[in-house]
């Protein structure tokens, strides 16, 4: 009989658990709190209260690994928006045009998504949850690993033996530790923090608003020297909008009622403003400060047969960009394919680390050039920023690609203006937007490019009427019952 062992109940460690359902006799998850009845909060999930999504290629992974799952979501009160075609996006160069690029995203609250997912993938009783268990080690020696150590919710600890164990604990996780402790390697650690911020609320939406809002994102642009803020307002389960406020080390979005009003008045844009004065607010504000992109190169070691590290324990980008849970689907699928291929042996583990591992390397590669560029051009460039031994909603990112924010970084004279140029044509170009988008949503470039094939565009960019008017149930609101507004000093028309 093979057993595995999955440390971590949380997303990735689900997943992980329902492809080892169908390789190995016996599964148990070891999950240190204690599941919901429903879509309520989880403890150790602090980020659970900002904002979610599934980009195109995460969506497109769950369908495969648990068919019917999207449907279920979306039946429950998920949004599907297309990029940009059901989205309102200011990048730092103007408002986005619609157009079908074939690149979507899903939102909803993260406990509907943890919630629905846990239901299907759990509901043929093939893998066992132990809740309230904290993990306390690795059992084996640098050669194999061959179980757990574990303590109960009593306190009293016991050997859980396993022929495969899997490390889905997360950002937080412990495995370097662990390895070390069983005579095994350090492994070694890249962080980059750009420093940035952000504070949540949700609100509950206007009557005839709550469906049809498209997805909001407005970028940053700095001003007078100083960095400017952020947001994003995506539609949710329950005829709720969660709205959030990015921001850096030395702007960070405030988290007192008042500030947090005010802070969303000086956006570049009214919209997400007005909108809100229209909802009713549902609790307070949350911040999040924890966005430093991590990873950890367990596939550079000589790993002991037997054990794994995935999800958010592996690599961990800037939640800013929306891939995490997105990639942890695409390594689900992936590990799926490896045992299928390679059989669920222990000794097959240390090669398909590698192959997990690769499935994370764009969306890391993505987040970091962004974000080291954030960082120097800002001019606080993180003593994180470096490799060394161990012991990311908002959707900013989304449109981070192509040029259309890292043309404010360092470089040449003529090479920013040439990424200048590129942002300002990816705003009306059906070519350039379809690849910048199905690029931030993990689509792999080899995929056909659907839509016309048009070359640069010289469509005058849209002022904030003129790209509401593009969404008929939002510019019939925008135009009557919010009413004629002044442009306030600051704002873009």
């Amino acid at each position: 009989m093979t057993r595995a062992v999955v440390l971590g109940g949380g997303f990735a460690g689900v997943l992980a658990a329902t492809v080892l359902a169908r390789h190995v006799d016996e599964v148990t998850v070891v999950e240190g709190g204690r599941y919901p009845a429903g879509p309520g909060v989880r403890p150790g999930l602090p980020q659970a209260f900002h904002s979610h999504v599934l980009v195109t290629a995460g969506a497109e992974a769950l369908d495969a690994l648990l068919p019917g799952t999207l449907e279920a979501l979306l039946a429950q009160g998920a949004h599907r928006r297309g990029l940009p075609d059901g989205a309102l996006i200011l990048s730092a160069d103007g408002w986005f045009r619609r157009h079908d690029t074939g690149a979507f995203m899903v939102s909803c609250s993260r406990w509907l998504m943890d919630h629905v997912i846990r239901q299907r993938a759990l509901a043929e009783g093939t893998v066992t949850v132990r809740e309230r268990t904290r993990v306390l080690g690795l059992a084996g020696d640098a050669a194999r690993v061959t179980g757990v150590l574990v303590a109960g919710e009593d306190g009293s600890g016991e050997t859980l033996r396993a022929d495969l164990v899997v490390d889905a604990t997360g950002r937080r996780s412990r495995a370097g530790r662990w390895l070390t402790a069983i005579g095994g390697p350090a492994v070694e650690e890249e962080a980059v923090d750009p420093g940035l911020a952000y504070s949540t609320r949700i609100y509950r939406a206007p009557p005839g608003l709550a469906a049809d809002l498209p997805a909001i994102m407005l970028h940053p642009r700095p001003s007078n020297g100083l960095p400017g803020y952020g947001a994003t307002l995506f539609p949710i389960e329950g005829g709720r909008w969660i709205f959030t406020l990015t921001g850096t080390r030395v702007a960070r979005p405030p988290v007192d009622e008042p500030g947090f009003t005010d802070c969303a008045r000086s956006l570049r844009s009214p919209l997400a403003a007005e909108l809100l004065a229209a909802a009713e607010p549902l609790g307070g504000v949350r911040p999040f400060r924890t966005t430093a992109n991590r990873r950890r190169y367990f596939e550079r070691l000589p790993l002991p047969e037997g054990f794994l590290v995935i999800g958010d324990a592996l690599t961990a980008v800037n939640p800013v960009y929306s891939h995490g849970m997105s990639v942890a689907l695409l390594g689900a699928l992936r590990l799926d394919r490896e045992l299928a291929e390679r059989g669920a042996r222990p000794s097959v583990l240390p090669a398909v680390q590698a192959a997990v591992a690769e499935v994370a390397a764009e969306s890391w590669r993505m987040a970091t050039e962004q974000d080291r560029v954030r960082a120097l051009a800002e001019g606080h460039a993180s003593a994180e920023d470096s490799a060394r031994p161990e012991g990311v909603a908002p959707a900013e990112g989304i449109a981070a690609a192509a040029g259309t924010t890292s043309a404010r970084g360092p470089g040449s004279a003529s090479g920013q203006r040439m990424r200048a140029l590129v942002s300002q044509a990816v705003l009306s170009s059906p070519v350039l937007m379809t690849r910048l988008f199905r690029a931030q949503t993990l689509v792999p470039s080899r995929a056909a490019l659907p839509g016309p094939s048009a070359g640069l565009s010289a469509a005058p960019p849209l002022d904030t009427d003129e790209a509401v008017a593009q969404f008929p149930g939002l510019r019939d609101w925008w135009f009557s019952e919010r009413g004629p507004r002044p442009p306030a000093p600051g704002r873009e028309p």
